[in-house]
């Protein structure tokens, strides 16, 4: 399914959707926030299995500097049930998440983001204008050889005030499952 992303310097299509915590998230749900990263996810993808520990130790370290990670799955359940909304209630519960997972039953918001695959991760500063697009570091099956941390290195140079030095790298992962119609 071919959608426009969005480009660096993009403000952040709002959204309205579930949580696992049975409450409805948007962007002003994170007003208070410096930095807002939106990452698309599921539950089948072994790219998402690989990085979830990762994506929590992140939102870990850097919650107390008003950095928000949110997760949003927009695959069709049809043919992957393991990606429903009540299996993502029990694999957020299972894993401990730390941050919101929010389902994109419509796939409107995967299409508004232009996303395509999972995890595709989309680093927002205050005012929600995009400052990163990407994956999160150089290695998904390996943490203990990561080279480089993009994702990392893009919230501390936001936090600084700095330009992110690579604003933008391939997404890699499972693609997004769209629904036929």
């Amino acid at each position: 399914m071919a959608t426009d992303k969005l480009k660096i310097g993009s403000k952040a299509p709002d959204f309205n959707l579930l949580g696992v915590d049975n409450k409805l998230y948007s962007l002003p749900s994170f007003a208070d926030k410096k930095i807002l990263i939106v990452i698309f996810s599921c539950n089948h993808c072994p790219y998402v299995q690989a990085y979830e520990p990762r994506i929590i130790s992140m939102q870990k370290e850097f919650a107390e500097k008003a950095v928000q990670i949110v997760a949003i799955n927009s695959n069709e359940d049809k043919n992957y049930p393991e990606d429903s909304f009540e299996e993502m209630i029990k694999r957020s519960s299972e894993k401990q998440f730390n941050f919101p997972y929010l389902r994109d039953e419509t796939q409107e918001v995967a299409k508004a983001y232009g996303a395509t695959h999972t995890p595709e991760i989309f680093l927002f500063d205050q005012e929600r204008k995009l400052r990163y697009h990407g994956k999160i570091d150089d290695n998904w099956k390996e943490p203990e050889k990561v080279k480089y941390q993009y994702l990392r290195n893009a919230i501390e140079e936001v936090l600084e005030g700095k330009e992110v030095s690579i604003p933008e790298t391939f997404s890699i992962g499972c693609t997004i499952k769209w629904k036929q119609n």
